[in-house]
């Protein structure tokens, strides 16, 4: 009985978390000295209020998962808010309708990247869009494909290696694109690739040394830092240990 009644109250407390009193809270913690720093790191600014990611995940921990709250966040646009909705949405109830109108809006990569670890890569279509992606011209859409692959690679513990193998080739297709944000996201997903298990660390280390062929500056960047984690001896040591 006393852990029904604990679940109930539990219950009544995260409800009483309404949309507008996380906008009030947003709000309330504004942080100059946040923001600032955060447009030193490149993010987007003009509707941040300066609240720290730890902050974000307790108030969705204390929120709970919320579909149509976190529809209603994101349509704030304000930065945490957004944040927030990736937090707490459910990834059983987010259609490609939504993933697409989401991915078109992402305007800082910390966004990009919050909503693609936390929610998309849990979605059926996570796959699916992973592949697509990578093919947009836009920066922020184009690097949620390569955030995706990274992502599947260390969350989706049931997928099979042909997934990550499919994906090399277009790792080294968009190893030329010399945006920051996208070279880096390239560069994420292929280490995260190659640490995932032997033969898959075998097949991104020959990637790399392909990329390293390419010439731009770009390509050589993405190769050599890859290579240099990917040769590593605590990567070796790890997968050895796993295999």
């Amino acid at each position: 009985m006393a852990a029904g009644l604990f679940n109930h109250i539990g219950k009544i407390m995260k409800k009483t978390y309404t949309y507008a009193k996380i906008i009030k809270k947003i709000k309330s913690l504004y942080s100059r000295r946040n923001v600032e720093g955060m447009a030193r790191y490149g993010i987007d600014v003009k509707n941040a209020y300066g609240v720290p990611i730890p902050v974000l995940r307790k108030m969705a921990k204390e929120t709970g998962k919320n579909h149509a709250l976190a529809l209603r966040l994101w349509e704030s646009v304000i930065h945490e808010a957004r944040l927030l909705a990736g937090f707490i949405d459910e990834p059983a109830m987010v259609d490609e309708v939504q993933a697409e109108k989401w991915a078109a809006e992402f305007d800082s990569w910390d966004l990009c990247d919050q909503c693609c670890g936390n929610l998309f890569d849990r979605t059926a279509f996570a796959e699916k869009k992973a592949a697509e992606w990578p093919h947009r011209g836009e920066e922020f859409v184009k690097r949620a494909g390569f955030v995706l692959m990274a992502a599947l690679a260390v969350h989706d513990k049931n997928a099979g290696d042909e997934l990550f193998l499919g994906f090399l080739p277009v790792i080294i297709a968009a190893s030329s694109d010399d945006r920051n944000y996208v070279r880096k996201s390239v560069n994420w997903a292929l280490r995260q690739i190659g640490k995932r298990n032997a033969p898959l660390n075998r097949a991104a280390i020959k990637t790399a040394m392909k990329i390293r062929e390419n010439g731009s500056k770009s390509a050589r960047w993405i190769a050599s830092d890859a290579l240099r984690e990917l040769n590593s001896p605590a990567v070796k040591k790890r997968l050895k240990a796993k295999s």
